[in-house]
């Protein structure tokens, strides 16, 4: 295979201070350092990958797209979710696969977080 997998997913948003507040404070990703690139952003990480926040408005994200995150613990999600009043839809589990909520960032990006219950 030529990939090695993901190194990051580059999220629009409307007010970089608000979702930097989101992703640091309630998701508790690692701000990392940026070079200036000529427009405002952030450089976030989750696990081995990054997140990029781009300062760039470019209308309402489309209502399918979504990125996922992986995650250990469901109830520890949703706890942290209600603690910061992050609304979110109600559980879906598919047997043998997975438990997985929806959540949308200040700027309106759909989020996955999905508990692997395969083990995987």
């Amino acid at each position: 295979m030529i990939t090695q997998g993901i190194h990051h997913v580059s999220i629009n948003v409307t007010d970089l201070d608000i979702a930097k507040q989101f992703y640091v404070g309630v998701l508790e990703l690692e701000d990392l350092p940026r070079p200036e690139l000529g427009f405002p952003g952030a450089w976030l990480k989750a696990g081995n990958q990054e997140i990029h926040l781009l300062r760039i408005d470019s209308g309402q994200p489309l209502k399918e797209q979504h990125f996922a995150f992986l995650v250990e613990n469901m109830d520890q999600v949703t706890a942290q979710l209600e603690k910061h009043s992050v609304k979110f839809s109600n559980e879906k589990n598919i047997p043998f696969v997975c438990r997985q909520i929806f959540a949308h960032d200040p700027s309106g990006n759909m989020i996955e977080f999905n508990q692997r219950l395969n083990g995987e």
